[in-house]
């Protein structure tokens, strides 16, 4: 039988599957791919704390359809993807190294395009994502925002894990716990 935990979002219920990591850890597994009701509900709760934010910034991917609809209730004509690797067309942009998140468990980096550093330079951005854990990829968009010249407006999450609950620089829809 597989195990699921069962979650409240702000009033949308979500059954999220228990998965092992390979460091031995389980965790609820949040996934807005695929899921469009689930995402519009929470990318419209998360604009509603992101009021005044000039710009959205997400990393991919999971991040992305939620940054989108984030940013299309804000009426932003653009918003901000970090990339987890360079593409051709970021040969101009900036990057960033940080820490492991807690399902890679490796060090990373993330890619900003020209493009997206244009559109953050002396702006308010708020940082949007899908879960908060130990805050590693958290560390590496705040690094990128401000390497850009932007300034560090609201950091948003769908869900925050373990933890993360208790950090006074974020906010959230809701909790799951480490399992």
């Amino acid at each position: 039988m597989n195990e699921i935990f069962n979650v409240d979002i702000k009033g949308f219920k979500a059954e999220l599957p228990v998965l092992t990591l390979p460091s031995g850890v389980k965790i609820a597994f949040f996934n807005l791919h695929g899921a469009p009701a689930l995402t519009e509900h929470c990318g419209k709760e998360l604009a509603k704390l992101a009021k005044g934010a000039d710009v959205i910034i997400t990393a991919e991917s999971k991040g992305l359809q939620l940054a989108h609809v984030t940013a299309r209730e804000l009426g932003h004509e653009f918003y901000a993807v970090a990339r987890k690797s360079k593409k051709l067309y970021m040969q101009d942009g900036i990057s960033v190294s940080y820490g492991s998140s807690i399902t890679t468990g490796k060090a990373q980096e993330l890619y900003l395009s020209k493009h997206d550093v244009d559109i953050i330079r002396g702006k308010k951005v708020a940082i949007v994502d899908d879960v908060v854990s130990t805050g590693e990829s958290l560390k590496g968009l705040t690094d990128l925002v401000l390497k850009a010249g932007g300034i560090i407006y609201k950091k948003l999450f769908v869900l925050a894990e373990g933890a993360a609950k208790d950090r006074p620089d974020i906010e959230y829809l809701a909790t799951i716990p480490l399992l």
